[in-house]
C-alpha cells in the first residue's frame, strides 16, 4: 500500500491519500480522542503522541498535529497507522456514526437555506475537500450565514479570508439576503 501525503493551507495538518476509498460519503471529523470511539483508524490515529485532530473524506484522512510536534517526528507513525488499519480489515467507522452533514434549517427563510446548502455543496465543499477539509451549514439568521470548518480548515491560518474573501462573496453574489458569513466552533 502506497500512501500519498500533501501539505494543506494549515501548517498544523497534514492530508494522508491512501489510495482507496476511506467512507462512502459524507465526512466524519473527530476533533479529539474522546470522540473516535466508533472509529477503529481514528483511534489508531490518534495513538500516536501529538496528534490533536482526524478528519476523514471519501478518499482522504487529514491529520492535525500539535503545535510543539514536527512533522518528521510523527509523520512515519500515523503511515503505519494507516498501514496497519487497512491490513486489519476493520471497518473506518463502526455503524453510521460520524457522518457529517448540514444543519437542518425550515421556516421563513427555508428558500434562501436551500440556495445557501445547493452553493456549498456544488462550489464550496468540493474546492475544500482538496485542502483536506470541510464546510458545513450551521445556521441563518438576519442576513448572517453561519458555517462551522472541519479538518484542515478548523485553525487554518487562511481560513478567515477564506470565508470573507471567498465565501462570503461567492453566496452574497448569488443570494442578496446574504449580508455576511461568520463561523461557528
Amino acid at each position: 500500500m502506497f500512501i500519498q501525503t500533501e501539505s494543506t493551507p494549515n501548517p498544523a495538518t497534514l492530508k494522508f491519500l491512501p489510495g482507496q476509498q476511506v467512507l462512502d460519503a459524507g465526512t466524519a471529523d473527530f476533533p479529539s480522542f474522546d470522540v473516535a470511539g466508533k472509529s477503529p483508524l481514528a483511534q489508531r490515529i490518534f495513538a500516536v503522541d501529538g496528534v490533536t485532530g482526524v478528519f476523514f473524506g471519501t478518499d482522504f484522512v487529514t491529520v492535525t498535529k500539535a503545535d510543539a510536534v514536527l512533522w518528521d517526528h510523527i509523520k512515519p507513525a500515523i503511515l503505519g497507522a494507516i498501514m496497519e488499519h487497512y491490513q486489519s480489515g476493520q471497518p473506518v467507522i463502526e455503524g453510521a456514526a460520524g457522518a457529517v452533514e448540514h444543519a437542518a434549517h425550515d421556516g421563513p427563510d427555508a428558500a434562501i437555506v436551500g440556495q445557501i446548502k445547493e452553493l456549498l455543496d456544488t462550489r464550496v465543499r468540493p474546492a475544500v475537500a482538496q485542502d483536506g477539509g470541510d464546510i458545513t451549514f450551521h445556521g441563518f439568521d438576519r442576513g448572517v450565514v453561519y458555517l462551522h470548518m472541519q479538518g484542515a480548515c478548523a485553525g487554518c491560518p487562511s481560513s478567515t479570508l477564506t470565508l470573507k474573501m471567498g465565501i462570503e462573496n461567492l453566496l452574497r453574489h448569488y443570494i442578496p439576503e446574504v449580508v455576511e458569513v461568520r463561523p461557528v466552533a
